[in-house]
């Protein structure tokens, strides 16, 4: 006896398939492993109009014939008749999401090349028509040349229907024989977009205006050219907007933090106790806490375009160059979030599938520049780089501290490429992604957002700062130089001979002794690595009031702009921060890929510091 036919459901993610398999089969259900893999089996009986029955089995939910995951292997391999211990499907059921169609039909042309009996669900119409979509699904049956149904699957419409084009499908057999071995190659991402998008418009008879303008603003957003240059003005827009809407509220804390230094001075007589708070606490932690503003001036500009919707489609635009790279577009986002801080993003690289992906995604992830870096590099172009316009509203201060980001994303996107050729070699896959609406941010979730931002960064200031800050300032408080000594405190202390120690190991790449004291603590914190500045020059000038304007000051006084660069890039590529450190050593279960990660940025941060201020030094800067 012939076995019944098999019938394959096939869609992505999300597209109501496992609802319709519920309806088609009901109880007669049962669940097993593909055999050699874990992913499930779901399968079930159904029966045709004429009474013949049919095995229906629902396949893991895919985006693409090419693939990226587990899942997506089995649905590509059960479809061309490669899957171990399963036969090829006598015909396939394609379910689309009415509402997402120009996304859904790229699957799906994918899946009526193979030249198997299709018929295509379209399901959840009745979502569709009340976001004011009506389509017409006889234009989209001539198109693909297979028959198209809509369905409502959780309300068992239009199942009648399916069934009876099932039934007339599988008795008219394959359009052409195929064998595993020759299932067409599978057209690149953007022209099986642009086809799935012309066939979406001619089925599409009518919509409301805020689709209509979604497209519209898609055509730009993801244009190849044009939407490029969109993200690259919105980043320049974001870092000049960090410089100059800052300024007032950073004067309003520098002149509380200078407040609260003079009523301690005056409060108590000088001493150990006086210097702890004011030499240690107040000139390190407050060096550091004056730059919230810009932090939250960053995240208020990050917030929005992920509330926006347009995250996801700068994502999209980024995929095409991160696959020249050897990366996923699945990579973007952990690569995103690492902008705020590279914890989440490289915990974020959980969604890779890939290993060697996912591997070369956290080695690279410190090299996205962090919010920690801010007040380094803020306090840098403060002191070397004038703050004056080089076009009418565009300062150079933003451009430096844009070419600073960009810096950092070119050279992850350099070590990503030697990476993927080397120690994480392996094949890169592509990825498609469901774009949100386009939307207004809510003001009350943005607020939120900040809120606890502005609340993580001051715990970082209250905690990892604050206690770094103190440990250095005991350091470089004693032992104390005696009295009508001519050596500085700083070169005196226990933190000055270390300092002088490490500046032998820095000195070639035009470091000196201010930034050999700020390179260990930084380690705990970015941030520490101002607090530490700050201190260094409290310690040595007990006299001059702590706060920004002197710190810039003496930055001004004591290093050279080639130094400054320098230290610029070298906080572009730095080694990380302990608890970087920590979580790739729990992401990659051992200290093998940490400890590779650390010698290489050292190596890296190195290199471009050194080079960086020798061609200063070489053109006279």
């Amino acid at each position: 006896m012939n076995p019944a036919p098999l019938v394959a459901l096939v869609g992505n993610p999300n597209a109501g398939k496992s609802a319709l398999f519920n309806a088609l089969t009901g109880a007669r259900q049962k669940v097993g492993n593909y055999p050699g893999v874990t992913v499930e089996r779901h399968s079930g009986r159904m029966a045709l109009p004429d009474g013949r029955p049919v095995e229906l089995v629902d396949l893991p939910g895919a985006y693409s014939l090419d693939p990226s995951s587990p899942d997506e292997q089995v649905t590509r391999d059960v479809v061309t008749g490669t899957q171990t211990g399963e036969r090829l499907p006598d015909a396939i059921v394609v379910v689309v999401d009415a509402a997402n169609l120009d996304n859904h039909l790229r699957f799906t042309l994918q899946l009526v090349a193979l030249g198997l009996p299709v018929v295509v669900a379209l399901n959840m119409i009745d979502l569709a028509e009340r976001d004011g979509l009506t389509l017409d699904p006889n234009v989209l049956a001539q198109e693909l040349g297979v028959p198209v149904l809509p369905t409502v699957a959780v309300r068992r419409r239009g199942l009648d229907a399916l069934k009876e084009a099932l039934a007339t499908v599988l008795q008219q057999g394959p359009a052409h024989p195929i064998r595993p071995s020759d299932h067409p190659v599978a057209e690149d991402i953007v022209t099986l977009q642009r086809r799935a998008r012309a066939l979406s418009e001619k089925a599409t008879v009518s919509e409301t205006a805020v689709r209509r303008w979604t497209h519209r603003l898609d055509a730009v957003a993801l244009h190849p050219v044009f939407g490029t240059l969109l993200l690259l003005a919105i980043l320049f827009v974001m870092f000049q907007a960090v410089f100059a809407w800052s300024q007032a509220p950073i004067d309003w804390i520098q002149g509380g933090m200078d407040a609260l230094g003079g009523a301690v001075s005056a409060a108590l007589p000088p001493g150990f106790i006086r210097s702890l708070l004011v030499d240690g606490l107040i000139a390190g932690v407050g060096a550091v806490v004056v730059f919230l503003p810009q932090i939250l001036i960053l995240f208020a500009f990050i917030l929005t375009l992920e509330a926006s919707g347009y995250m996801v489609r700068a994502a999209f635009l980024m995929d095409r160059l991160m696959a020249s790279v050897g990366l996923s577009g699945r990579a973007f986002i952990p690569l995103l979030s690492s902008f705020a801080c590279a914890v989440p993003g490289i915990m974020a690289t959980r969604t890779i599938d890939d290993e060697k992906d996912r591997l070369t995604t956290i080695l690279i992830a410190p090299l996205m520049t962090c919010s920690a870096r801010l007040p380094v590099y803020s306090i840098m172009i403060g002191a070397f780089i004038p703050a004056r316009d080089v076009l009418p509203g565009v300062g150079l201060q933003g451009l430096v501290l844009f070419s600073l980001y960009v810096a950092g994303i070119i050279g992850a996107f350099f070590a990503a490429l030697i990476l993927r050729k080397t120690v994480t070699k392996g094949a890169s896959s592509g990825f498609l992604m469901e774009m949100p609406k386009y939307q207004w941010p809510h003001p009350k979730d943005l607020l939120l957002g900040l809120w606890q931002r502005a609340l993580i960064f001051l715990k970082r200031a209250g905690t990892i700062i604050a206690s770094t800050t103190i440990v250095l300032w005991l350091l470089l408080s004693f032992p104390k130089p005696p009295i009508g000594s001519t050596v500085s405190p700083v070169d005196y202390s226990i933190a000055g001979r270390i300092g002088h120690g490490i500046e032998k190991v820095v000195a070639p790449i035009g470091f000196n002794r201010d930034i050999s004291l700020a390179l260990l603590p930084a380690m705990s914190a970015r941030e520490v690595a101002v607090a530490a500045i700050g201190t260094v020059y409290a310690i040595d000038n007990p006299d001059q009031p702590a706060g920004e304007r002197n710190l810039i000051q003496n930055l001004r006084t004591h290093w050279t702009l080639p130094t400054a660069l320098a230290f610029l890039m070298w906080f572009v590529f730095a080694p990380q921060c302990i608890s970087t450190i920590a979580i790739t050593r729990r992401e990659t279960n051992g200290w093998k890929w940490p400890a590779f990660m650390v010698g290489y940025l050292f190596a890296l941060a190195y290199i471009a510091a050194g080079a960086t201020y020798w061609i200063a030094v070489a053109i006279g800067l």
